[in-house]
């Protein structure tokens, strides 16, 4: 349940154990809505911001120097609105 205590994604019904800082205790939260800042998916599962809901991506740094340093963070998009534009 949303705000229970989390060592990994996969305890959250959400899917997503986030934290606010390398410091705080990570707890489930809801993932990311449309316009709402995210994570890529990872494999460390704790995130500082939760990846998207179902259908959305997250236009993020998907690279290796973004995942280690934690500045790969993204806004969530509806794909289909980026192939309209």
């Amino acid at each position: 349940e949303a705000g229970e205590l989390c060592l990994q994604s996969i305890q959250c019904k959400s899917g997503c154990c986030h934290r606010t800082s390398g410091l705080s205790l990570a707890r489930c939260a809801p993932k990311a809505a449309e316009f709402h800042e995210c994570s890529p998916t990872n494999i460390y599962g704790v995130y500082y911001k939760c990846p998207c809901e179902g259908g959305l991506t997250c236009d993020a740094d998907k690279s290796i120097v973004g995942s280690i340093t934690n500045t790969n963070f993204g806004i969530c998009r509806d794909p289909q609105d980026l192939y309209r534009r």
